[in-house]
Protein backbone atom coordinates (compact mmCIF):
# COMPACT_ATOMS: atom_id res chain seq x y z
CA UNK A 1 0.00 0.00 0.00
CA UNK A 2 1.47 3.26 -0.90
CA UNK A 3 0.34 6.95 -0.23
CA UNK A 4 -1.86 6.85 -3.64
CA UNK A 5 -3.96 3.61 -2.52
CA UNK A 6 -4.45 5.76 1.37
CA UNK A 7 -5.97 8.79 -0.39
CA UNK A 8 -8.10 6.56 -2.48
CA UNK A 9 -9.46 4.58 0.86
CA UNK A 10 -9.98 8.65 2.24
CA UNK A 11 -11.71 9.13 -0.42
CA UNK A 12 -14.21 6.26 -0.48
CA UNK A 13 -14.51 7.04 3.72
CA UNK A 14 -15.59 10.63 3.34
CA UNK A 15 -17.04 10.49 -0.28
CA UNK A 16 -15.11 13.26 -1.74
CA UNK A 17 -12.81 13.79 -4.57
CA UNK A 18 -10.27 12.61 -4.90
CA UNK A 19 -8.12 15.65 -5.06
CA UNK A 20 -9.36 16.63 -1.70
CA UNK A 21 -8.32 12.86 -0.34
CA UNK A 22 -4.75 13.70 -1.50
CA UNK A 23 -4.85 16.79 0.02
CA UNK A 24 -5.74 15.53 3.13
CA UNK A 25 -3.25 12.08 3.26
CA UNK A 26 -0.36 15.10 2.20
CA UNK A 27 -1.50 17.61 4.36
CA UNK A 28 -1.39 14.82 7.31
CA UNK A 29 2.42 13.76 6.45
CA UNK A 30 3.37 17.01 6.01
CA UNK A 31 2.15 18.10 9.78
CA UNK A 32 3.73 15.05 11.13
CA UNK A 33 7.17 15.98 8.93
CA UNK A 34 7.17 19.37 10.61
CA UNK A 35 6.74 18.47 13.97
CA UNK A 36 9.43 15.83 13.98
CA UNK A 37 11.91 18.59 12.41
CA UNK A 38 10.65 20.41 15.51
CA UNK A 39 11.48 18.05 17.76
CA UNK A 40 8.46 17.12 19.02
CA UNK A 41 6.91 13.57 19.50
CA UNK A 42 3.93 12.55 17.27
CA UNK A 43 1.79 9.96 19.09
CA UNK A 44 -1.29 8.95 17.26
CA UNK A 45 -3.46 6.49 19.27
CA UNK A 46 -3.44 2.77 18.34
CA UNK A 47 -0.78 3.52 15.75
CA UNK A 48 2.27 4.42 17.82
CA UNK A 49 4.77 7.33 18.16
CA UNK A 50 6.95 8.82 15.57
CA UNK A 51 10.15 10.36 17.23
CA UNK A 52 13.36 11.40 16.64
CA UNK A 53 16.58 10.53 18.08
CA UNK A 54 20.49 11.59 17.60
CA UNK A 55 22.43 9.08 16.32
CA UNK A 56 26.29 9.49 17.46
CA UNK A 57 28.92 10.51 15.32
CA UNK A 58 31.52 7.41 14.72
CA UNK A 59 33.77 6.32 11.84
CA UNK A 60 32.58 4.16 9.01
CA UNK A 61 34.43 2.32 6.02
CA UNK A 62 33.51 3.09 2.55
CA UNK A 63 33.12 -0.25 0.71
CA UNK A 64 34.09 0.32 -2.43
CA UNK A 65 37.97 2.06 -1.48
CA UNK A 66 38.07 0.57 2.07
CA UNK A 67 38.98 3.83 3.44
CA UNK A 68 37.52 5.20 6.83
CA UNK A 69 34.95 7.94 6.83
CA UNK A 70 33.91 10.06 9.70
CA UNK A 71 29.84 10.17 9.40
CA UNK A 72 28.96 13.16 11.46
CA UNK A 73 26.19 12.66 14.58
CA UNK A 74 22.55 13.78 13.37
CA UNK A 75 18.82 13.06 14.09
CA UNK A 76 17.01 10.56 12.79
CA UNK A 77 13.51 9.53 12.87
CA UNK A 78 12.33 6.31 14.68
CA UNK A 79 8.64 5.08 15.23
CA UNK A 80 7.16 2.91 17.82
CA UNK A 81 4.52 0.86 16.96
CA UNK A 82 1.72 0.77 19.46
CA UNK A 83 0.53 -2.36 21.44
CA UNK A 84 -3.19 -2.57 19.69
CA UNK A 85 -0.72 -2.35 16.04
CA UNK A 86 1.39 -4.98 17.54
CA UNK A 87 -1.50 -6.79 18.03
CA UNK A 88 -3.69 -6.40 15.19
CA UNK A 89 -0.30 -7.73 13.21
CA UNK A 90 -0.31 -10.40 14.87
Amino acid sequence: MNKQDIAEKVQGVLGTTKADAERAVESVIDTIIESLKKGDDVSIAGLGIFKTKMRAARAARNPRTGETVQVMAMRVPKFQAAKALKDAVK
